[in-house]
């Protein structure tokens, strides 16, 4: 008898190198799910595996581009060779491009587009169509954005990508639903990360700006990601969770 509330699932989580994505990616795992664990930089891929590996977790990296649809055919194909079925989809993978719209440029929109909306629906289409022949049912959870909401400034192109992943949880209720699948979205604000530390005054500027007084930290947006994923929540789908420390309710502007 084990109490792990994922025991016996499989599930994929791209962008999982570091970051929001590990830290998914372990809990999940640390809940007895086995982990296929995606990050285009292999060296990143395998170190954050072997680091969930060593707490005595299931935990298999694959390294690969999630805006190519034949990696991600070889994703799902992947996890069905390595542990007989895939019930999770956490696709977690994007990139973030800065710039001002009258100078942005078409290299800077096809990059952003391209894994954000064009990997993420063909990740969803596939893992889907592989959920559907197992007949068991599963969950789904596409990573948006605070910008997804809210005006941003030089975050135009970004933020309508992340836009348009809710859209797209919204319109595959209709035709997933009859299939046992959820599908959802989180949209975090303000994270503390190995990218945003970089940045020497992002605590200090969110934690004035945020009205509970901090940004979140990686484990607050991975508690709602694993919610949303779980038995708990088998009767919601098509919602978006914004998990900002109330910063929407305000929006002040960070610059």
């Amino acid at each position: 008898m084990t109490d792990k509330k994922f025991t016996g699932q499989v599930a994929i989580i791209t962008g999982a190198g570091q970051g929001i994505g590990f830290e998914i990616a372990r809990q999940l795992a640390l809940e007895g799910a086995s982990v296929i664990l995606n990050d285009i930089h292999e060296a990143l891929a395998i170190n954050a595996s072997t680091e969930i590996q060593k707490q005595g977790c299931i935990c298999h990296a694959v390294a690969g581009d999630v805006s190519n649809v034949e990696f991600i055919q070889h994703l799902v194909d992947e996890a069905v060779d390595k542990f007989g079925k895939l019930t999770i989809i956490i696709a977690n993978a994007g990139i973030t491009t800065f710039g001002e719209f009258l100078d942005y440029q078409p290299e800077s929109l096809k990059q952003v587009m391209d894994l954000n909306l064009y990997g993420t629906f063909f990740l969803t289409q596939k893992a889907a169509i592989q959920i559907k022949k197992q007949g068991l049912g599963g969950s789904m959870l596409l990573m948006s954005s605070v910008t997804g909401h809210q005006a941003h400034k030089n975050l135009a192109a970004y933020g309508m990508t992340k836009a348009g992943l809710e859209m797209l949880a919204k319109s595959l209720v209709v035709e997933l639903s009859e299939y046992s699948i959820t599908i959802n979205t989180i949209a975090p604000g303000a994270t503390l990360t190995e990218r945003t530390l970089m940045d020497s005054e992002y605590l200090a500027t969110w934690s004035r700006i945020t009205p509970l007084g901090k940004p979140a930290t990686v484990a607050d947006i991975a508690n709602a990601a694993l919610f949303f994923v779980s038995p708990a929540s088998r009767h919601i789908t098509g919602q978006s969770l914004v998990v900002d420390g109330g910063w929407t309710a305000t929006s002040p502007s960070p610059y």
